[in-house]
């Protein structure tokens, strides 16, 4: 088995990040220039396509200048290509909003942070209808009740009684996955608890010339909503660099995760950083990382060859749609008011490794979570699973499923991470 090669560095709120002699060596991002030049001149939020991606020929973001996103359906990350050179002086956010704070009624709506863009939103607080525990955050480090999303480490927790979120991921950030929410705060009937924050964001950009940073790139969780029983904070998101060369000076990757809060007695977790990388043959960049360290290689795909996905394609019978939006609101299943638990969930897998396990993850809009185990059967190019979960009668859920596997190197190629986290977007 064959590892990446990492540079090892000294942080003190900045980074200075410099390789050897390049040799005139290349990288090709692989765009095909199809969406022209992007030269905003005017704050901008643009609406992600379905697959997230840009096929760029330059990009410059001058200072002063926002650019933010409008999720797509399946929330899949941001992805800009470019065959040429890209300039960002001034600032992309992909950060996620905050959870609501703590409110003196009844309120039977969301108040959970949203995620930005491939990262997962936050939990919604406890109303004492449904449920007096607050809800978990989404996303494969989502926090129990009132504690910190993971993801680089694990959650916060400082004195609520949810389980905090899970590492998950990995350094190369392949697959390119953003951060998780964080719990909702619980509470009794007659008040409404705060909301968990939502994950950060999730962003590649590739190069094929120079990538120059001298603004800014924020991917930051949202803070967990205040009040007596506060919320969680989602993880920070990720970002990822890759170019022939990195440089610039005083430029910022902002991946903190979103904090916590204190109530009377009772006080929420923050939620762990998130994960950034920079790739390059030739980087001399001196970039702000908030003291988050960062991974530095050479430059490698944009993504997997051959990637995994796995998918639910049925609940309790119903066929899932291809695109599910995961919202507590709009629901992508309905099943039968005749339906009792437990209710079977049918997965597939392409190119994940039979025996592989899967877990199931059921989140209601507010309550603890439950997560079933099972194992994936078949070829490597199609596996498949069911597994048995029970689903809450008297609020709407939403259901989910991951599977971590080792990637091995063959023939000389290039590994792309142990302990490989394959997500399948909520269903």
């Amino acid at each position: 088995m064959r590892h990446l090669t990492t540079v090892a560095i000294a942080l003190c709120g900045a980074l200075a990040a410099t390789t050897g002699p390049a040799h005139a060596q290349t990288f090709n991002s692989s765009s095909t220039g199809a969406d022209g030049a992007f030269n905003p001149t005017t704050n901008t939020t643009l609406a992600l396509p379905a697959t997230g991606l840009f096929n760029f020929t330059t990009v410059s973001i001058p200072s002063g200048i926002t650019v933010r996103f409008t999720r797509n359906a399946a929330n899949t990350a941001v992805t800009f290509l470019a065959t040429g050179n890209v300039s960002i002086a001034g600032t992309i956010d992909i950060s996620a909003t905050s959870g609501g704070n703590v409110v003196g009624g009844t309120f039977l709506g969301s108040n959970a942070g949203t995620g930005g863009p491939g990262g997962f939103d936050g939990g919604n607080g406890a109303n004492g209808v449904a449920s007096n525990t607050g809800g978990t955050g989404l996303g494969p480090g989502g926090g129990g009740a009132g504690t910190g999303a993971g993801f680089a480490t694990t959650g916060g927790v400082v004195s609520a009684t949810g389980t905090p979120g899970a590492l998950y991921g990995n350094a190369e950030l392949l697959p390119l996955i953003g951060g998780s929410g964080g719990g909702g705060g619980s509470a009794e009937l007659g008040s409404t608890s705060a909301g968990g924050g939502g994950g950060g964001g999730a962003i590649l950009i590739a190069s094929s010339g120079t990538i120059t940073l001298t603004g800014t790139i924020n991917a930051r969780g949202g803070n967990g909503g205040g009040g007596n029983n506060p919320g969680g904070g989602g993880s920070g998101g990720a970002i990822r660099l890759v170019a022939t060369s990195i440089t610039g000076a005083n430029g910022t990757l902002d991946v903190r995760g979103g904090s916590g809060s204190s109530g009377i007695g009772v006080g929420s977790g923050g939620g762990s950083v998130g994960r950034h990388r920079l790739e390059a043959y030739g980087n001399t960049a001196a970039v702000n990382v908030n003291n988050i360290p960062p991974s530095l290689a050479p430059p490698s795909a944009v993504a997997l060859a051959n990637g995994p996905t796995l998918t639910i394609t049925s609940i309790g019978g119903v066929a899932t749609p291809p695109a599910p939006g995961a919202s507590f609101t709009a629901p992508d299943v309905t099943l039968p008011a005749s339906t009792t638990n437990p209710v079977t969930v049918a997965l597939a897998g392409v190119n994940i490794p039979p025996g592989t396990a899967v877990l199931i993850a059921v989140n209601g809009q507010t309550g603890g979570n439950t997560v079933t185990s099972t194992t994936l059967s078949g070829t490597l190019t199609s596996t498949t699973a069911t597994a048995s979960v029970t689903i809450p009668t008297n609020r709407p859920s939403v259901v989910s499923a991951s599977a971590t596997f080792t990637l091995v190197a063959t023939s000389g190629a290039p590994l792309y991470g142990d302990g490989q986290l394959v997500v399948s977007r909520p269903r």
